[in-house]
């Protein structure tokens, strides 16, 4: 669980206790502020072969990976550690995903620009690094939104695609001259009809 000031926090899923549908829950992490908030939150499977990443962005453009590993356990309400160096520069933090090296970011800013870059080019850092600038923001831009999209799911659409073409070709390529038009369009001479002998 990570809020805009740059902090983040790791308890276990057994720290939060079961609640009613409308009580008010439990506390997650502590905000500097009333200007604090939380901005995302992810579960990361600690049994897992391959053991996901955790990516945050900042709101003018810089971004980074850092290892789950060096978010160490923490009872949940604490402030958290830093997971990026929140500057100026930088602006507040406004993304956490959990990602993988074969997939690929999208991000979207306000004004509606869309960037796609795969996770295996962001540089992987410590915590308390600002991060790598990953889309330049224009004068009063800032980023929006975040996701990822699985390499897998692309290669099928495109494998898709492919596959519908070649079929459309191949159906025309099996349509031939003699086909759509008798032996002349096929390249056959026709042979005069033979005169009839009248008795």
């Amino acid at each position: 669980m990570a809020v805009k000031s740059g902090r983040a926090i790791r308890f276990s899923e057994g720290k939060v206790r079961s609640t009613g549908r409308g009580a008010i829950g439990v506390g997650g992490i502590e905000v500097d502020d009333e200007n604090d908030e939380v901005i995302g939150m992810i579960c990361v499977p600690t049994n897992a072969e391959i053991v996901p990443g955790v990516l945050v962005v900042s709101e003018k453009g810089f971004g980074k990976r850092t290892a789950v590993d060096e978010y160490r356990f923490t009872n949940r309400g604490g402030k958290g550690v830093k997971t990026i160096n929140i500057t100026d520069k930088t602006g507040n933090l406004v993304g956490l995903l959990d990602v993988f090296e074969n997939q690929d970011l999208l991000i979207t800013c306000k004004s509606g620009i869309t960037i796609r870059m795969p996770v295996s080019g962001i540089s992987e850092l410590g915590r308390a690094a600002q991060g790598v600038k990953l889309i330049r923001i224009d004068e009063g831009d800032a980023i929006a939104a975040i996701t990822t999209v699985d390499e897998q799911e692309i290669e099928e659409t495109e494998n898709t695609e492919e596959t519908t073409l070649s079929a459309n070709t191949t159906d025309q390529q099996d349509i031939t001259p003699s086909d759509e038009q008798g032996p002349a369009a096929a390249g056959e001479e026709e042979k005069p009809e033979e005169p009839t002998e009248e008795n």
